[in-house]
């Protein structure tokens, strides 16, 4: 069955969500985790005419670490292994190549209503986009 999981974690409601969902079943499977936060880098424009300073990117490093090692806290509650990963770039293929390296069984993520089609269209929408690419198999968890 899972052996290895993969939770996609931003700390959103959301994510939140997927995190409970994925501490259970790795809970009942004794399956070791893995939480994964991409930290999506500005565009080389801004880097290059300097409109995000450094101290933004570093607090903004030191905040998505700090989710991610909340998220690896709960999820060794239950008594089972886990383990953080922080990556920088796309969510979608940065999910995709850790979850082929690490060999994961089963990938976890949230999932945000989107409430018009032009919102869906505009912003995309990760688990659609790792139906696509996904090495394994994938659990999208939907809140109230």
């Amino acid at each position: 069955m899972h052996k290895k999981i993969l939770l996609a974690y931003d700390g959103t409601e959301e994510g939140r969500v997927a995190l409970l969902e994925c501490a259970d079943i790795a809970h009942l499977l004794r399956a070791e985790t893995h939480l994964l936060a991409v930290m999506r880098m500005p565009s080389g424009v801004f880097l290059a005419e300097g409109f995000v300073p450094e101290t933004v990117m570093e607090q903004e490093q030191r905040h998505i670490q700090s989710t991610i090692d909340d998220g690896v806290a709960l999820l060794r509650e239950g008594g089972g292994s886990a383990y953080g990963h922080l990556a920088y770039g796309e969510p979608v293929e940065e999910i995709c190549r850790l979850a082929a390296e690490l060999e994961v069984d089963l990938i976890v993520l949230g999932h945000r209503k989107q409430t018009s089609f032009a919102s869906r269209w505009w912003k995309g929408s990760v688990g659609i986009s790792l139906l696509e690419r996904a090495p394994c198999s994938i659990l999208v968890a939907v809140g109230d």
